[in-house]
């Protein structure tokens, strides 16, 4: 789910319009913005800053272990804006603000993206060479246990009728990014189809411009 709302640019000793080069703005931003996000109950997991048209669209991904709710993304959305229109990093011009949760297709890159994977399909790359797939029943600081899904050799069909997973547990040095599968259909559990990461978007009509007060 994602809030996006529009801001301005403060001035703080720039030149009307100037922007900080992608890369120093990433890292700025996140400089800023972690301490923040942290004290609030989640983790910065990703900030990016894209052009979009005559304004920036700038991208703060977020999460929790309980996940994270339209209203906690509305919430902080608002301690962002003020955080950032407070500060110099956007420079003066017009910028679109989008603060999200991770879609499905997160790649599981940390150990908290695995423990927060717990009950899905996953395929991972295996760093001795080839993969694997497993449904995540547990995840620590150190290592994933898996239920490790049969795969037929090839040329040999499908799995066999009634094969069961054979449970195994990696240490996260064994495995390289991780990523979530999407189902259609659990078979133990009936659940709905996923939803392939689509993410609700409330929006923020409201255009602000530096020359304008809020």
């Amino acid at each position: 789910m994602s809030v996006r709302s529009d801001g301005d640019g403060a001035q703080r000793g720039r030149a009307e319009g100037g922007r900080l080069p992608r890369e120093q703005a990433v890292a700025e931003l996140t400089r800023l913005l972690e301490p923040e996000v942290a004290r609030a109950g989640f983790d910065l997991e990703e900030v990016d800053v894209r052009p979009a048209g005559r304004r920036r669209l700038v991208k703060i991904v977020v999460d929790a272990d309980g996940g994270v709710s339209l209203d906690d993304v509305s919430d902080l959305s608002q301690a962002v804006s003020e955080m950032l229109d407070a500060s110099d990093v956007m420079g003066t011009a017009p910028y679109v603000l989008e603060v999200t949760s991770p879609g499905v297709d997160r790649p599981l890159t940390e150990p908290r993206h695995w423990r927060r994977a717990a009950g899905r399909l996953v395929v991972a790359p295996l760093t001795e060479g080839g993969q694997i797939e497993g449904r995540v029943v547990e995840a620590d600081d150190t290592s994933v246990v898996l239920d490790v899904v049969a795969r037929p050799a090839k040329g040999k069909g499908g799995p066999k009728a009634g094969s069961k997973p054979v449970r195994r547990t990696f240490a996260y040095a064994e495995l390289g990014r991780g990523r979530v599968q999407v189902e259609f259909r659990r078979a133990d559990d009936g659940a709905a189809p996923d939803d392939g990461g689509s993410a609700d978007t409330a929006g923020a009509d409201e255009t602000r411009s530096p020359a304008e007060p809020e």
